[in-house]
């Protein structure tokens, strides 16, 4: 049994998510990894490098595997997944902060506007129960 009110709380957080909030939570830890990556290379930490890419790695990974192919925007979205996995794969093969940056921009941007279809769905919903 775990006493770590902070892993209690995180567990907990994942478990009452909704999917939308677990997709945001995914591409939180994706940029978190990329960043600690990134200090792995700055602090020539290889290990601590390898590690933190390919946790993103796989964050990315399983976003690929949940996409909902059902929408247009799938295509897309998917080709850019695969676009930041080989990106991925390439800075931990070149220690290239580089690659990493530019990943890392594009993970911001799907973060971000996941956040903002997460707010409007919300707006939708508090519209419909309130309206």
């Amino acid at each position: 049994m775990n006493n770590n009110p902070y892993q209690a709380y995180q567990q907990n957080s994942v478990n009452t998510a909704t999917p939308g909030e677990l997709t945001l939570m995914l591409y939180n830890g994706c940029l978190k990894f990329i960043k600690q990556g990134k200090q792995g290379i700055l602090d020539k930490k290889m290990e601590e490098k390898n590690t933190n890419i390919i946790k993103a790695q796989n964050i990315i990974r399983e976003l690929m595997v949940t996409l909902n192919t059902d929408f247009d925007v799938a295509k897309p979205m998917m080709q850019m997944y695969d676009y930041i996995l080989n990106r991925l794969v390439e800075a931990n093969i070149q220690n290239s902060v580089e690659i990493l940056d530019e990943v890392e921009g594009y993970v911001t941007e799907f973060r971000d506007t996941w956040k903002q279809v997460i707010q409007l769905q919300r707006q939708k919903q508090y519209a419909v129960q309130n309206g």
